[in-house]
C-alpha cells in the first residue's frame, strides 16, 4: 500500500518561511499531477498549488507571489516553499498525487502566529 508522507510543518511567526516536502513510501505509476491542499478547522479542503510532470504550475490567488511549488520527478518528491506567511495560512497541509487513482498524505500542521 503506497502512502504519501508530508514533513516540514510547524509553528512560525508571521512573515517567516517554511518549506514542506512530500514523498511516496513506494512507487507510484504514471503520476500526472501533484499538488498541495490545505484545510482549516471547520472548513473544506482547498487547493493551494499544483504542478505537472512537465513543470506547469498553478496557485490559489491567496498564495500567489508568496508560495513556490517544485518537484523532483526522479524521486517523485514535491516541495512547497512558503514565504511571508500570514495567520490566515494556518491549516493542515496535505499533499496529493493524481494517477488513475488519487493518493493523499496524512497532513502536516502549519501554524502562523501574529
Amino acid at each position: 500500500q503506497v502512502q504519501l508522507l508530508e514533513s516540514g510543518g510547524g509553528l512560525v511567526q508571521a512573515g517567516g518561511p517554511l518549506r514542506l516536502s512530500c514523498a511516496p513510501s513506494g512507487r507510484i505509476f504514471r503520476t500526472k499531477t501533484m499538488g498541495w491542499y490545505r484545510q482549516a478547522p471547520g472548513k473544506q479542503r482547498d487547493l493551494v498549488a499544483t504542478i505537472t510532470t512537465g513543470g506547469s504550475t498553478e496557485y490559489a490567488d491567496s498564495v500567489k507571489g508568496r508560495f513556490t511549488i517544485s518537484r523532483d520527478n526522479a524521486k517523485n518528491t514535491m516541495y512547497l516553499q512558503m514565504n511571508s506567511l500570514k495567520p490566515e495560512d494556518t491549516a493542515v497541509y496535505y499533499c496529493n498525487a493524481e494517477t488513475v487513482f488519487s493518493y493523499w498524505g496524512q497532513g502536516t500542521q502549519v501554524t502562523v502566529s501574529s
